[in-house]
């Protein structure tokens, strides 16, 4: 299958989507694009893409299937609905998940692929907007290296890395143990950068030398120097990165494994969506460390966010927003009326959270 005969559908072209679709289409694949708003594909169009007026009809003819859309119930309605592309692509079609989702529903779209004749992996990516638009993306491929073969030359039009981790599913777990991994480095990001403000130090040769040693993370060299710009542009949204770390949490939550870090990063950047930021980028959260008026000045609203949980009112899970008795925080599953914030420590009713910022 690997020859330039191949006909490509793309279904989701934002951020990431876009630059995905656009070296596919470069390398002199046909490609058909379907978005849910159409103007994000313009681009792609004038290059020469297709427009398709459905996902349905996007996928009908296609050889390979890319979707790269935002949460895990999306992914299950485009796959599994009863006009799916499960139902709606054609036999021996590859479907390749580039969003990160659950390990459980990309197992469950696998079988389900192989049973009506189709084959379906997960393949989420790594390397945010700017590796997307590089072609330099690390996938994390939950197949084999025999199973990816056929569509291997496709892949490797916007990638530099592919990772194949064996089984359907595995690719999403890997994909978030990477962001379990950043996760923390973001947390230590933006600490070392608020304690090197307040000790008087330079802050950007401060960010240098720290990268020239064991402290050095992908958040340090890549999104410190966004953040001491005033540049919160999204390479990658806080909205997405909370739903990665709520997916991870709550495998870790199944398997009885404690994530104190992720936990603590889920805590910061779900205040950080309450009062507005959800759709800055992940670096955004060095403004929970800052004045008020710098983050006023980025957009933010700290009267949105209410610091003391009344137990009769709220979930209790560090949003700040009223969800009723009932409701499960962001990260999916249910942590109790003794859940505390910031990574599990308890601090007392008159304690503010680890940012030390604005309660109501």
């Amino acid at each position: 299958m690997a020859d330039k005969n191949l006909s490509v559908a793309f279904i989701g072209t934002g951020i990431m989507g876009a630059p995905i679709a656009g070296h596919i289409l470069d390398a002199g694949y046909s490609v058909r694009v379907f978005t849910r708003t159409k103007s994000k594909a313009a681009g792609l169009i004038e290059r020469g893409a297709a427009w398709a007026e459905s996902a349905e009809a996007a996928v009908e003819d296609a050889d390979v299937v890319f979707t790269m859309v935002g949460y895990p119930q999306e992914v299950e309605e485009i796959y599994l609905a009863g006009d799916g592309l499960l139902a709606t692509s054609k036999p021996g079609a590859y479907l390749i998940d580039l969003t990160t989702s659950s390990p459980e529903l990309a197992r469950d779209i696998a079988e389900a692929a192989e049973v009506s004749g189709r084959h379906a992996f997960d393949c989420p990516v790594t390397g945010g907007e700017s590796g997307a638009i590089a072609g330099t993306l690390t996938l994390i491929v939950g197949a084999t290296e025999r199973d990816i073969e056929p569509v291997r030359e496709v892949l490797e039009c916007f990638s530099s890395n592919i990772f194949c981790f064996g089984g359907a599913g595995k690719g999403q777990a890997a994909k978030l143990a990477n962001q379990v991994a950043l996760a923390s480095s973001m947390v230590g990001m933006a600490d070392a950068m608020a304690f090197a403000q307040q000790s008087g130090l330079d802050l950007e040769q401060t960010r240098q030398m720290i990268c020239g040693g064991t402290g050095k993370s992908g958040a340090m060299e890549q999104l410190a120097p966004k953040a001491l710009d005033g540049d919160y542009k999204p390479g990658f949204m806080v909205q997405h990165f909370l739903k990665d770390l709520g997916l991870a949490l709550q495998v870790a939550e199944e398997k009885e494994i404690a994530l104190p870090g992720c936990d603590t990063a889920f805590t910061l950047y779900d205040m950080l969506d309450a009062i507005g930021g959800a759709r800055l980028g992940t670096q955004a959260i060095t403004l929970l460390y800052q004045e008020e008026a710098d983050s006023v000045a980025a957009g933010l609203d700290w009267s949105l966010y209410t610091s003391q949980h009344e137990e009769d009112e709220e979930c209790g899970c560090g949003c700040g927003h009223d969800h009723g008795h009932d409701h499960e925080c962001g990260c999916g599953h249910d942590h109790g009326e003794d859940h505390e914030c910031c990574g599990g420590h308890g601090h007392g009713e008159d304690h503010e959270c680890c940012c030390g910022n604005h309660g109501a």
